[in-house]
């Protein structure tokens, strides 16, 4: 059994189906359990029970430290903790959030592996309504580039983490395969879509972001406009042994989707 925190988000919703192809039996952890499919295999929870694996996925914000505590404490029989983190933990005092959680993985006995990626290509998801009316896109990050990643990358290699063999005491850093500034992701989007796509720079400030993630987002912003997270691994292809997709192959699968 492997147990799936966050099960109804993008990556735990992805890696709870990738696990169930592979054949695996899943408890899907869910403050909303009305929200997932019953599907053969899947068992639906609102607690971490007895599991062989767990995946730890804590909501964004403070609570990242209590929460990535508390799982570790009543995941303590199982074999393995995985644990999604992010790209710049614990550098230069960003997402210090997670830092809690990674420590109290490696300090747990247990099997552990810890990824960190970075920007998701699903943030492009929030302009939707810009493009469709015709408006720019904010731009928050300047020219600062970023790997941006595919998600079902990520839980593909989450999944591979989770079962296979070979991953314990890991951080994988997870990127893309090209770093891209937010008006060069914007000119592929124009390009899948055959639409017309501009942005326009605006400096970052708090009130861009919910209250509760204000200061770190921003902060993490600044990182970014900086060239802070220009950052490429293959840490993805070491995994998975293929490269990771491209923000492109992405957007050609998202946003001409139906």
């Amino acid at each position: 059994m492997i147990l799936v925190t966050g099960a109804t988000g993008t990556i735990g919703s992805a890696l709870v189906r990738l696990l169930l192809a592979r054949g695996e039996e899943v408890t899907a952890v869910t403050r909303d359990p009305a929200k997932i499919e019953p599907r053969p295999g899947l068992t639906v929870s609102s607690e971490i029970g007895k599991a062989r694996a767990v995946f730890l996925l804590a909501p964004a914000g403070p609570q990242i430290p209590h929460i990535d505590r508390n799982f570790v404490e009543k995941a303590k029989d199982a074999e393995r903790l995985v644990k999604l983190s992010a790209i710049v933990a614990p550098e230069a005092g960003l997402n210090a959030w997670h830092q809690p959680g990674e420590d109290a993985l490696r300090q747990s006995g247990q099997e552990w592996t810890i990824l960190r990626p970075t920007t998701f290509a699903s943030n492009s998801l929030a302009w939707r309504d810009d493009i469709r009316n015709n408006r720019p896109i904010l731009n928050i990050f300047g020219d600062g580039r970023q790997g941006i990643v595919d998600p079902e990358d990520v839980a593909a290699v989450a999944a591979e983490v989770l079962t296979g063999a070979g991953h314990h005491g890991k951080t994988n850093t997870l990127t893309g395969p090209e770093l891209l500034t937010v008006p060069e992701q914007a000119a592929q989007l124009a390009a899948v879509l055959r639409t017309a796509i501009t942005t326009v720079d605006v400096p970052p400030a708090r009130e861009h972001f919910p209250p509760e993630i204000a200061d770190m987002t921003l902060a993490g912003a600044l990182l970014v406009r900086d060239g802070g997270n220009a950052i490429l691994t293959d840490d993805v292809e070491k995994v998975l042994g293929r490269r990771p997709g491209t923000y492109r192959a992405w957007a050609e699968r998202q946003f001409t989707a139906g």
